[in-house]
């Protein structure tokens, strides 16, 4: 068990750590991949502030890159926030359990915050008044357009400097709830995932079954999505749940099935 002389020697990252935090976040999709999506690029962005929090200590270092580099998909004016309030939490030694916890629970409510604001609200808005502009030969549209885009990239700086304040106040309370705040993170995390699941997995049969001249049944509409709608890309997801937590089977080679199994069935004309 560590000690509180232990937590201390701990280093204590300053506001310029902060900023570099924020600029950096804007590599967070510099290495997309299927498997993680923004995890490499998020950890590079922390990687400085990790190193100054553990110093010495290696093998501290090695578990949280490795924690980070879990997959992460979030907005990225969005991100900075969640990135202070993590280092806020690894500067202050909390349980592992608890940081993993937190980050994985927020990155999609933040992703889900972060696109309303910035890609289905500021920037629409902005587009739209600012083509007129254009539109009419003056040179304010795109010069407005250009500023509020600088701003928004700027944002990055206190909207990280806040996620860091926001955790430090908030440390004290986590500790005392630490079990309470993991079992609701997981629970909220098991949510949002099942949201995705019914929003972005898709499955449709196209299939149909003919019973007299001129009168077919449509399987997917007139049998699965009576008896249960959605069926399908549920059935799908805990099949590749099972076969990665059960059987071991590496991301990349489910993601390379499903591009063959969608590709297949699709040029049978079953899908």
């Amino acid at each position: 068990m560590e000690s509180k002389e232990t937590k201390n020697q701990r280093g204590k990252l300053t506001q310029r750590d902060i900023t570099k935090m924020a600029v950096r976040s804007i590599f967070n999709q510099s290495a997309f991949n299927y498997e993680r999506m923004q995890a490499d690029g998020w950890t590079m962005a922390m990687l400085p502030a990790l190193k100054k929090i553990y110093q010495e200590d290696k093998a501290g270092l090695a578990k949280a890159m490795t924690a980070n580099l879990q997959f992460i998909n979030t907005n990225n004016y969005a991100a900075p926030f969640l990135m202070g309030l993590e280092a806020s939490l690894e500067e202050n030694n909390e349980k592992r359990s608890t940081i993993d916890g937190l980050r994985i629970t927020l990155f999609g409510p933040l992703a889900g915050i972060g696109d309303a604001i910035t890609w289905f609200t500021i920037l629409p808005i902005v587009a739209g008044i600012t083509a007129s502009f254009a539109k009419s030969g003056s040179i304010l549209g795109p010069l407005i357009f250009f500023i509020v885009y600088v701003f928004m990239f700027l944002a990055r700086i206190p909207i990280a400097h806040i996620g860091y304040n926001t955790g430090s106040r908030a440390i004290t309370k986590i500790r005392e709830n630490s079990a309470i705040v993991s079992r609701a993170a997981g629970i909220l995390g098991c949510t949002v995932i099942g949201g995705l699941i019914a929003t972005y997995v898709q499955i449709s049969v196209k299939t149909k079954i003919h019973v007299a001249s001129g009168h077919s049944i449509s399987i997917q509409t007139q049998f699965f999505d009576r008896i249960f709608p959605n069926i399908l890309p549920l059935g799908y997801t805990f099949l590749l749940y099972w076969l990665l937590k059960k059987k071991n089977t590496s991301p990349i080679l489910l993601i390379v099935m499903t591009f063959v199994l969608a590709i297949f069935l699709s040029w049978l004309g079953v899908l």
